[in-house]
C-alpha cells in the first residue's frame, strides 16, 4: 500500500460542515436552503468518490491534523474499508436530500432549517467516522455523531420524543464511554491507537486478559450503536423521529457507525489472529446469532411498520457483525457486503413507510388492506425491498447472505449452527414482510384475512408488548362492547402523525377511507416524485447490487478489504 499525503479526506468530512451555518443562515429562504443542501450534498459524494479508483488501485489518502502528546494522532486516512462507509453515506445523503424535501413540506413540518443543519452536521461526523486513521479520532467523531443526530431524534419536541432522545443519549454516550475505555487499555498495551490491516502487531503479545478486557469493551461501545443486544431498545424507540430520519438512523450513518467501529476492531485492531488467540470470536458470533434470531420474532410482534422494520434492522445489522466474527474470508465478504446491500434495501422500506404516512396518514400494517392501488410504486418498490431483506435472488440481500452462509459453512467448529441461524431468520423475514406485500395487492379492506402474527395472539396490536406498545389485550377489547361507539374516542398515537397532531383534513385517521381506496395509476400519480424518485433509486441500487454485483464498485471495495488481511483468503 502507498501512502498519499491529500487534504480530500478533511476535505470530505468539511464541505458539509461548513455548510452547517449557510444552512441556518437561509431560514427565510427555504428554496435557497434546499439547494444548498443538495450542492453540498453532490459535491461531498464527488470528494469521496474521487479518491475511489487509487484507493483500489492500493493507495490510503492520509492528512495528520496534529498531535496530542504520547504517540497520540488526530489524522484521517481514506483506506479501502474508509471509503466502503464514505461513499455509501455520501451517496445516499444526496437521495435522502431529495426525500426530505418531499417528506417535510408534504407534512409542512416545522424547524426545518435545523433539520437540515443537523443532517449536514451527521453527514459530517459519519465520514469523520469513515476516515478516522486511529482510535482516538475514531472516538472523537462517535461522539460527534451522536450529539449531531439528536436534534433529529427530538425533532418533534413532544415528551414522546424527549424521552427516546434522553434515552438515546444515555445509551450511546455510555458505548461512548466504554470505547474510550477500550481505547486507553490498547494504547497502555502497544503504545499506539493507529489502524492497520491485520490488527496492530504488539497485541498479539500484550497481556491477554487485559487485551480480552480490551476487546470486551471496544465491541461493547460500538456494538449500541450497532442494536446488538441487550443494549437494543434504543433504537426502536428512537422511530418517534421524522421517517428520513430513521432510514439516517438504520441505513446510512448511526448504525452503520457502530458497525464499521467494530469492523475497524476486528480488521484492524486486533486482527483475525489475535482474535483467535485470545478466544473472542465465538462469543461475539453467538451474541450476533441470538440477536438476529430474537429480534426477527419481536419483529412479527409489531403492527406498527416503523416499528417491524426496527427490529428488523436489529436483525439484518448482526447479519453484519456474524460475518465479522466469523473471520472466513468469504463470510468477510458477505458482512462487509451487507452494509451497502442493507442500506439500499432498508432504506427503500423506511421511504416507502413514509411515503405511505405523508399520503394517507397509515402507520399500522393492519390497516393496509388494498393498499397497493392508492400506491401502486411504492409498494412494488417496498416488494423488491423485503424480498432482499429475505434474501431472495436477484436483490442485493441474497448475494451478501450468499456469502455469509458459504462463510459459515467453512468454518471448522459452530458452522452449521451460524449458517442454520442464518437461514432461519431468513424464513422470519419473510414471515413479517410477506403478509404486508400480500395485502396490499391481492386483498382488501372489504375481505381481509385477519393476520395471526399481526392482529391475534403473539403479534396483535391489542397483544401483550412486553417491549412496548398497546398492552390491551384481545378479550379486554371484547369486552368493552360497543361502548367506544357511544362517545367519540381519543385518537391512538398510530392515528396521529409525528407531531401529535389529528388529521383533520382528512375523513380518517388511518386506512383506507370510508369509501375504500382510491386508484392510482403508475406514473407517479401516488406522491410527488420527491418522494417518489428517492424510493425508485433506492430500489434500483438494491436490484443493481443483486443482479450485476461485480459491476457494483462496493463489492471490489469489499474484495479489496478482505484481500489485504493477513492470514485471509478468499
Amino acid at each position: 500500500m502507498t501512502e498519499v499525503a491529500s487534504l480530500r479526506p478533511l476535505l470530505a468530512v468539511l464541505v458539509s460542515a461548513v455548510a452547517i451555518p449557510v444552512i441556518l443562515g437561509l431560514k427565510s429562504r427555504p428554496n435557497v436552503r434546499e439547494g444548498v443542501t443538495l450542492t453540498v450534498a453532490l459535491a461531498k459524494f464527488a470528494v469521496v468518490a474521487s479518491m475511489v479508483p487509487a484507493v483500489l488501485g492500493g493507495d490510503q489518502f492520509r492528512v495528520a491534523l496534529g498531535e496530542f502528546g504520547n504517540g497520540l494522532t488526530f489524522a484521517l486516512e481514506a483506506d479501502a474499508l474508509g471509503i466502503l462507509f464514505a461513499l455509501l453515506a455520501s451517496l445516499l445523503w444526496i437521495v435522502t436530500s431529495f426525500y426530505s424535501i418531499g417528506y417535510m413540506r408534504g407534512l409542512d413540518e416545522h424547524a426545518q432549517t435545523r433539520y437540515f443543519a443537523s443532517f449536514a452536521a451527521s453527514l459530517a461526523s459519519a465520514v469523520g467516522v469513515a476516515f478516522a486513521a486511529n482510535l482516538l479520532t475514531l472516538f472523537l467523531f462517535y461522539e460527534l455523531l451522536t450529539v449531531s443526530t439528536y436534534p433529529l431524534v427530538t425533532h418533534d419536541e413532544t415528551d414522546e420524543a424527549r424521552s427516546a432522545g434522553r434515552k438515546y443519549l444515555a445509551y450511546t454516550f455510555a458505548g461512548g464511554v466504554a470505547v474510550l475505555g477500550g481505547s486507553a487499555i490498547v494504547y497502555f498495551l502497544t503504545g499506539t491507537t493507529a489502524f492497520a490491516p491485520g490488527g496492530i502487531e504488539a497485541l498479539a503479545t500484550a497481556d491477554p486478559t487485559l487485551a480480552r478486557a480490551a476487546f470486551a469493551l471496544l465491541a461493547a461501545g460500538f456494538g449500541v450503536k450497532a442494536a446488538l443486544m441487550p443494549a437494543h431498545s434504543w433504537l426502536p424507540d428512537a422511530m418517534v423521529a421524522p421517517t428520513p430520519v430513521s432510514g439516517l438512523l438504520h441505513a446510512v450513518a448511526v448504525v452503520k457507525s457502530g458497525i464499521f467501529g467494530l469492523a475497524r476492531v476486528v480488521l484492524d485492531v486486533f486482527g483475525p489472529d489475535v482474535m483467535r488467540d485470545l478466544g473472542v470470536a465465538l462469543p461475539l458470533a453467538a451474541v450476533a446469532a441470538f440477536t438476529l434470531l430474537t429480534a426477527s420474532v419481536i419483529a412479527l410482534r409489531q403492527d406498527n411498520l416503523k416499528r417491524r422494520l426496527a427490529y428488523s434492522t436489529i436483525s439484518q445489522l448482526s447479519y453484519i457483525v456474524l460475518g465479522l466474527a466469523i473471520l472466513e474470508g468469504d463470510a468477510l465478504v458477505g458482512g462487509l457486503l451487507h452494509i451497502p446491500a442493507h442500506a439500499f434495501m432498508k432504506l427503500t422500506l423506511f421511504f416507502c413507510a413514509g411515503a405511505i404516512h405523508v399520503e394517507t396518514h397509515t402507520d399500522d400494517i393492519s390497516d393496509m388492506a388494498g393498499i397497493g392501488r392508492r400506491m401502486p410504486l411504492t409498494m412494488t418498490a417496498f416488494g423488491v425491498a423485503a424480498a432482499g431483506m429475505a434474501g431472495i435472488p436477484l436483490v442485493a440481500g441474497f448475494v451478501s447472505k450468499w456469502y455469509l452462509v458459504i462463510g459459515a459453512l467453512n468454518l471448522e467448529s459452530g458452522g452449521l449452527i451460524f449458517a442454520g441461524a442464518l437461514l432461519v431468520s431468513g424464513v422470519l423475514n419473510i414471515a413479517y414482510f410477506w403478509p404486508i406485500v400480500y395485502q396490499a395487492f391481492f386483498e382488501s379492506p372489504e375481505e381481509h384475512d385477519e393476520k395471526p402474527l399481526v392482529e391475534e395472539g403473539i403479534g396483535g396490536r391489542y397483544a401483550l408488548q412486553p417491549d412496548g406498545g398497546d398492552a390491551e389485550t384481545v378479550d379486554s377489547r371484547h369486552a368493552r362492547g360497543n361502548e367506544e361507539h357511544e362517545e367519540e374516542e381519543e385518537p391512538r398515537p398510530e392515528h396521529v402523525d409525528h407531531l401529535g397532531k389529528r388529521h383533520e383534513d382528512h375523513d380518517h385517521h388511518g386506512g383506507p377511507p370510508a369509501t375504500g381506496w382510491d386508484q392510482r395509476n403508475w406514473v407517479g400519480g401516488e406522491s410527488t416524485w420527491f418522494m417518489l424518485g428517492p424510493i425508485l433509486t433506492a430500489a434500483t441500487l438494491s436490484l443493481l447490487l443483486g443482479i450485476v454485483p461485480n459491476a457494483v464498485v462496493f463489492l471490489q471495495i469489499v474484495t479489496e478489504v478482505v484481500g489485504n488481511l493477513p492470514g485471509v483468503t478468499l
